[in-house]
């Protein structure tokens, strides 16, 4: 890892934590939804945020 500053180290763990909050809620709002765009929608938001989140995580590594 590079040298990452204790700020910046904060602010990708509350990134972070907010992409994993956003992937979890939108995976529940689609397996709950009836509507098959909705369901789509839903699904395509929940992708988006882990994808999101994984390469946040890169920069801990």
């Amino acid at each position: 890892m590079s040298n990452i500053s204790e700020l910046d180290l904060q602010n990708l763990r509350h990134l972070i934590g907010g992409f994993d909050t956003t992937h979890c809620k939108m995976q529940e709002y689609a397996q709950e939804a009836k509507d098959p765009q909705i369901k789509q929608f839903f699904e395509k938001g929940a992708r988006s945020a882990m994808d999101n989140k994984q390469q946040l995580m890169k920069f801990l590594q």
